[in-house]
């Protein structure tokens, strides 16, 4: 039987085991921000192996005052630079940012619960 994470606040619960089924639609799909804290990049860069300026420069974007995530066209798809196609993963899992920790409760999906669980196989109602 499965382990369901549940938030409170929130409306549905999640089953972290539809994550291997899923091909990581939370990764990929429509252009959209990741954003990332200065504590993150620095843990990022490190995990990678590169100075942190070095890092911002290949793998950031400046929005507005906040830094994202740079995306891959992949045909019709944004991916996230991390999103590894063929294995199916993050390649920076143990350093991700909180944003990607945080999926699927965000406040954006509170009520729009119909649209998340078309992405996210692995939402259930509570």
């Amino acid at each position: 039987m499965p382990t369901l994470i549940r938030q409170e606040g929130y409306s549905y619960a999640f089953n972290a085991d539809a994550c291997a089924t899923c091909g990581g639609r939370c990764c990929t799909g429509e252009s959209g921000n990741i954003f990332v804290r200065r504590e993150e990049i620095v843990a990022i860069a490190e995990l990678l192996g590169m100075e942190v300026e070095a890092f911002m420069a290949q793998y950031l974007e400046k929005r507005g005052y906040k830094y994202s995530i740079k995306e891959r066209v992949v045909g019709l798809s944004h991916d996230c630079i991390f999103f590894n196609r063929e294995a199916g993963g993050c390649d920076i899992y143990a350093a991700r940012p909180l944003q990607c920790r945080t999926f699927p409760f965000w406040d954006y999906f509170r009520s729009r619960v119909g649209e998340l669980k078309q992405e996210c196989p692995g939402i259930v109602d509570a």
